[in-house]
């Protein structure tokens, strides 16, 4: 009986430090590939969260102002159409002199 228990316990400590080593091994398999990965996109020329929310307010802004332009024309060309008047054209190569 007692060499049985004897065994078991033997058994026991080294299922533990198989264990005990496969989460060493796993941990060092995840530092590798962690590492791996940031140096790829550290070769990636990728956009940070920061700059690309700076962007993307100077995107919004742009077309808030353009769609105003577009109002400003709209607004203009109506008011030509209704005073009967042509529009003056702009010559190639040439400036217009006001």
């Amino acid at each position: 009986m007692q060499s049985q228990n004897r065994f078991f316990d033997d058994i026991a400590r080294v299922a533990g430090g198989a264990v005990g080593a496969l989460s060493g091994v796993r941990a060092d398999i995840e530092a590798r590939l962690r590492d791996q990965l940031e140096r790829v996109l550290a070769g990636m020329d990728l956009v940070g969260r920061e700059e690309f929310e700076a962007v993307k307010a100077m995107a919004a802004k742009a077309r808030t102002e353009q769609e105003a332009l577009l109002q400003r024309i709209a607004a203009l060309e109506s008011r030509i159409a209704e005073s009967g008047e042509r529009p003056a054209r702009p010559t190639r190569g040439k400036r217009q002199q006001s």
